[in-house]
């Protein structure tokens, strides 16, 4: 009798591994970044500065958050912004009426849960292309927030529950943290959790991946595409949180950029534009890497116009990857 030998088991090809695990990529080309700027530069590992990056990152990084749920599904959101800054505005005014600020801030959030719902329900139900939704909510509600501010911005002059998350505390007595770090670090686990851990999780990536087959497989995905508009609702209410907290005045001409700003950090942590992969660890880090490259580059003395160059070809870069990593699987 001849002993059989077992078939030799075939490595994993890199563009497997990536295919496999989106988001390495993305955090190499962070840590490649950070050591670059920190050999050419003079401050940018100071413990300050590195805070203030993260600062930087947090408005977009949230709002990234629940750009990638809806980008999950093969959807897209030009509009979050927009929302997001009505909410600041929708805050502050009744604020500054005499509503209390934690009530102000419920209210804020409900108004972007709401304009959630309608774009789900106007995705799933008349089966308009997210795209074009979300572009026609993105005027409408650009010319709204300059109607609400009346033309100017509204400051919140008093220390309290809307500009809570821009308090400070030195971690282990020098490192500056903010609340708004924490609420947004606790964000990012939740919704990690709720997408690895939960049906929901594993209904959102199907009907990403395949929305055809999900439906015959008994996934309800009208009901599971609004939910996570309603859901990334929530969290571009919580971005407005966190823009109050960090400059405490609703700005109706703020974060102009903020919905490209949003997809751009989505597709350099490895999320797919075409639905069904990608993680929110990948999108803490495509925030990241925008913010350490703006930084970086700054301190070099690079105009802002080539540091928008840069990006934009990660950008590119990004989505050719993800491309020929579909082709491949």
């Amino acid at each position: 009798m001849t002993a059989t030998t077992a078939p030799a088991r075939r490595r994993e090809t890199l563009g497997e591994f990536f295919l496999r695990a989106p988001a390495a990529g993305p955090a190499l080309a962070l840590v490649v970044a950070m050591i670059v700027f920190s050999v050419s530069t003079d401050r940018f590992l100071e413990l300050d500065n590195l805070s203030l990056m993260v600062n930087q990152a947090l408005v977009v990084g949230t709002l990234a958050l629940g750009q990638t749920l809806i980008i999950l599904t093969a959807g897209i959101d030009l509009s979050n912004a927009s929302a997001m800054v009505l909410a600041t505005l929708i805050m502050a005014k009744l604020f500054a009426g005499g509503t209390p600020g934690v009530l102000a801030l419920v209210l804020g959030v409900l108004v972007t849960v709401g304009i959630g719902l309608v774009i789900g329900s106007l995705v799933t139900k008349i089966k308009l292309p997210p795209f074009i939704v979300t572009l026609g909510f993105f005027t409408m509600l650009t010319a709204g927030d300059k109607l609400v501010a009346g033309g100017q911005a509204v400051p919140v002059t008093e220390h309290g529950a809307l500009t809570w998350l821009g308090t400070q505390r030195y971690l282990f007595g020098g490192i500056p943290v903010t609340y708004g770090m924490t609420v947004a670090l606790l964000m990012y686990l939740g919704v990690w959790y709720a997408l690895t851990r939960t049906a929901w999780g594993k209904h959102v990536y199907a009907v990403g991946d395949n929305a055809e087959a999900a439906r015959l497989s008994g996934i309800k995905v009208n009901r599971t595409v609004v939910s996570v508009y309603v859901v990334a609702g929530v969290v571009f209410g919580i971005a407005a949180w966190q823009a109050l907290g960090r400059i405490p005045n609703a700005d109706p001409n703020a974060f102009q950029l903020g919905n490209l700003q949003s997809i751009t950090a989505v597709v350099l942590g490895g999320t797919s534009l075409f639905g069904g992969r990608g993680s929110v660890l990948g999108t803490m880090v495509g925030a990241l890497i925008v913010t350490v490259l703006q930084s970086g580059l700054s301190q070099l003395g690079v105009d802002s116009l080539y540091q928008d160059l840069a990006t934009g070809a990660l950008v590119i870069a990004a989505v050719a990857v993800d491309r020929l990593a579909r082709r491949q699987r």
